[in-house]
């Protein structure tokens, strides 16, 4: 086959039919000459907002394919490359007893799917709830306020992106093709095709239940088993090796841990560290969220009010970075938090990303100097933020105007823009909630970005508080086999500190599975 880039049609312009006559053209050949193709990237070029493009990377399989790449050979028309991701089990070690993998989110999914798909049977521990308990607990703390510690926005099957807008996109190199691994897994167990080619690909958290659900039942065919409200207490260790793991007052025979713990298991966090895993505090970022309208958003990017779109922005203030994160096309704002008496937020959009508003974190980088020396100092800091957000909001999501936000003033009513979120809210000095640098890094940058994106630090836009899990506060040293100073145990994905988002969180989570199987030989004596 051949690989044919840079082939491009106007936005009104497509469809099949004219991409195959754009690619016959392309290759200088014809139509009937084309025996089949398939997408392989496809972006929006939106540089002329008066005439849209989308851009094309299309693999062919034609008659002549020989003599047609002779006469096209160009940076535009190479062979197919072989892109292919192998998983070897060259381990020789038996294990005595099964992996144990903490975590059901993307890292521990994937570590599990890779190792029961090559002969080894994982024991996937998980404090929370299975997917659809959990999904109906979460509407429930959404409607009346009522939280389960274990079972939450953070944490349960699917871990913390279950509810967020399924965002896949990624700018980490991938050699290996551990991406292209994830992403046909998460076909096969029913995504939409198109995120294989998307530039911008997302599931959203509808269409994603689904998907972690499949992944669920294949592992457990494969000879996985899951334990859903199973809570981690304690690690067995002698002699620098764990040798087993306390769940629910059960001791368990281990010897290989994955810890898959995502960025909110603070209680976790602490128990490693007085175990004597070596940790480290490392830099984070928080802020607030801010909503738009969708078509104000649309039109600005794309001079088409109907077509979806999406921004990332970046300035650096006071020698701070500060930068939207987590952008939530046709999206909510949702109540994320997972302590008593603390409160977090976080955005979410479904698969159709079809609501009036436009939503996305804008943060501040935060690190030691601000919230000072100690491993698990960043937390903490994290923590008295959130204190002061349930405090100012009275237990609900606290929001204010933007006008109001610049000058510290209550809100009283909403203007234009009209509020979208997954829980109670209440009009507040999200202001006060920060810092005070920290605070005139946001207004600043806000009054910025309208620069870029006109309408975005309009007065009624609505801010709300408090963006504090961007990333893990910690992370859990590993080596380059990706094992603590503690043998056996194996830190993986964003709770250790090794990934941010679902893409590299599950990445992350084959390349320790692709360790193990380096030492053991997936048997068991």
């Amino acid at each position: 086959m051949l690989r044919v880039r840079q082939v491009k049609l106007e936005y009104n312009l497509d469809n099949n039919e004219e991409l195959v006559e754009k690619i016959a053209k392309k290759l200088k050949i014809k139509v009937t000459d084309i025996v089949d193709y398939k997408i392989n990237k496809k972006s929006l070029d939106a540089r002329r907002k008066d005439k849209l493009y989308y851009v094309y990377e299309v693999d062919v399989s034609i008659k002549n394919e020989d003599k047609v790449f002779i006469h096209n050979k160009s940076n535009d028309v190479v062979k197919t490359p072989r892109e292919e991701y192998n998983f070897k089990v060259t381990g020789d070690k038996f294990l005595r007893f099964r992996p144990v993998i903490i975590g059901s989110g993307p890292a521990g999914l994937f570590t599990a799917y890779a190792l029961a798909e090559n002969g080894f049977h994982p024991l996937i521990i998980e404090r929370g709830e299975d997917m659809d308990t959990r999904v109906k607990t979460v509407n429930e703390f959404w409607q009346t306020g009522k939280l389960n510690l274990n079972s939450n926005v953070q944490f349960g099957e699917g871990g913390a992106g279950t509810f967020s807008d399924g965002k896949l996109n990624t700018l980490v190199k991938d050699k290996s093709f551990r991406m292209k691994k994830v992403f046909d897994t998460f076909v096969l167990n029913g995504a939409p095709e198109e995120i294989l080619y998307l530039n911008k690909p997302h599931i959203g958290t509808d269409i994603l239940r689904d998907v972690v659900k499949n992944l669920r039942n294949k592992i457990i065919k494969m000879g996985g088993e899951f334990r859903y409200n199973s809570k981690l207490e304690d690690i067995v260790i002698k002699n620098d090796r764990v040798i087993g793991i306390k769940v629910n007052g059960e001791i368990i025979d281990c010897e290989v841990l994955v810890l898959a713990i995502g960025h909110s298991a603070r209680d976790t966090f602490k128990m490693l560290y007085d175990k004597g895993l070596n940790m480290e505090s490392k830099p984070f970022a928080v802020g607030v969220r801010i909503q738009h309208p969708q078509k104000m958003i649309n039109k600005a990017q794309y001079g088409i009010a109907d077509l979806t779109a999406s921004y990332k922005l970046t300035s650096n203030i006071n020698g701070r970075g500060v930068y939207t994160f987590c952008m939530c096309p046709g999206g909510y704002v949702v109540n994320a938090s997972s302590e008593d008496d603390e409160l977090a937020i976080n955005g979410m959009s479904y698969h159709d990303r079809a609501s009036d508003n436009a939503n996305s974190a804008i943060v501040v980088s935060v690190s030691s100097k601000d919230y000072g020396e100690g491993v698990l100092a960043g937390m903490e800091f994290q923590r008295s933020l959130e204190q002061k957000a349930y405090k100012w909001g009275k237990g609900r999501i606290p929001v204010q105007l933007f006008k109001d936000f610049k000058e510290g003033t209550l809100s009283k009513e909403f203007g234009r823009v009209k509020p979208l979120f997954k829980g109670e809210y209440e009009m507040a000095l999200v202001n006060e909630i920060l810092p005070n640098d920290i605070y005139k890094c946001l207004k600043e940058a806000i009054l910025y970005f309208d620069t870029k994106i006109n309408g975005f630090g309009d007065d009624e836009v609505i801010i709300a508080g408090i963006e504090s899990r961007t990333s893990s506060p910690v992370r859990i040293i590993r080596d380059d086999s990706c094992e603590s100073n503690i043998k056996g145990i194996y830190p993986c994905g964003e709770g250790a500190g090794y990934a941010g988002g679902i893409t590299t969180s599950a990445m992350d989570g084959l390349k320790v599975a692709e360790e193990i199987a380096k030492i053991y030989g997936g048997e068991y004596e």
